[in-house]
């Protein structure tokens, strides 16, 4: 009796297993492959502001994947989003003054005070982006990030959402990986 206990326990963490790799590698794909198309708004999620108020390598990395694009003309209106971190910084004012000084026109930039995650950024995006009579948006964020947001930015009423990541790769995306598959499935079923 034992013995078939033990077998089945394998069985089911073998699948586990299987279905953590198989979706780890559309996350990974899909944040790698970037939706370059013409939109109303860039989103660009917040990150960690250092000690010393400048925006940490991952955000420097998403801001200026951002400038990037709005040079290109891929959108003309560019949402900043996140929250006061412990550092005690607000992250969307120190997105927006890191984008004024690259030349961005400050009429261009709209800044979300309370994008203090995912969701809460998805949500506070549609509805600026609905009062602005505004409805596709291009994500800008870490490549591991992408798939998790853009459900969140469906889950919102957002129903024309593209990507594009940050072109930064760090040791602790491991961890990030990882930490993306249990996340994923947090938004799917909880918002």
């Amino acid at each position: 009796m034992n013995y078939v206990w033990v077998k089945r326990s394998l069985i089911i963490v073998g699948i586990l297993f299987s279905w953590f790799i198989v979706h780890t590698t559309f996350i990974l794909i899909d944040g790698l492959n970037d939706e370059l198309k013409p939109v109303d708004a860039a989103v660009v999620l917040g990150n960690k502001v250092e000690d010393d108020g400048q925006p940490s390598e991952r955000l420097k990395a998403r801001l200026d994947r951002t400038v990037e694009l709005y040079v290109k003309g891929y959108f003309a209106l560019i949402i900043v989003s996140g929250g006061i971190g412990k550092e005690g910084f607000d992250e969307a004012k120190v997105m927006k003054s890191y984008l004024l000084a690259k030349g961005i026109p400050e009429q261009n930039i709209k800044e979300d005070n309370n994008g203090y995650n995912s969701y809460r950024t998805a949500q506070n995006a549609s509805k600026m982006m609905h009062e602005l009579g505004l409805n596709s948006a291009m994500i800008i964020t870490q490549y591991f990030h992408v798939s998790r947001t853009k459900l969140a930015f469906r889950k919102s009423d957002i129903q024309k959402v593209y990507a594009a990541h940050a072109k930064i790769f760090e040791f602790r995306d491991i961890y990030s990986i990882i930490r993306e598959f249990p996340a994923y499935y947090k938004y799917l079923f909880k918002y």
